[in-house]
């Protein structure tokens, strides 16, 4: 593969995965300081969130492209697990080392801005894991390899 080729599928990969971890992280922060739970549970239930979302979104073409669901997760798991794990790492640092953003309010610029800073840092972090996994065969280049094996056993 290319490094370009590597380059574009670990973007890929690594902008899959975020948008997991974001719809995750953003709902888990939210209920969490709606809720005016506490750090740790706030904290729990973001993380929780995050990894659902974040395999999710790997599960559901899999299924559409034919694969049986428990395929799928151990696919899902596979190439998701290192970048996801990455992800809540950075971005649950990033909003613990900010001064006031776990106290701020919804309504909050420092909030907002908080976590969408702690969300592009996570990118940025899991982008060299996930492009390492890839070429090497592992991570979401065996996502690939499965849809491809579909499409040609489907003849599409």
């Amino acid at each position: 593969m290319g490094r370009s080729n590597l380059n574009r599928l670990a973007l890929s990969a690594t902008l899959h995965c975020l948008a997991g971890c974001s719809i995750g992280e953003i709902l888990g922060m939210v209920i969490g300081t709606a809720l005016n739970w506490s750090n740790l549970v706030t904290v729990t239930i973001s993380i929780i969130l995050a990894f659902v979302f974040g395999y999710s979104l790997t599960i559901r073409p899999l299924r559409n492209a034919g694969i049986p669901m428990p395929r799928a997760i151990r696919l899902a798991l596979a190439a998701d697990t290192v970048s996801i794990t990455i992800m809540e790492i950075v971005d649950t640092s990033f909003m613990l080392a900010v001064p006031g953003a776990m106290s701020a309010q919804i309504s909050e610029s420092l909030f907002w801005i908080s976590l969408a800073a702690a969300l592009v840092t996570a990118g940025l972090a899991a982008f060299p894991a996930n492009r390492w996994l890839i070429r090497r065969g592992r991570g979401h280049a065996i996502v690939h390899e499965s849809h491809e094996s579909v499409e040609s056993t489907n003849g599409k």
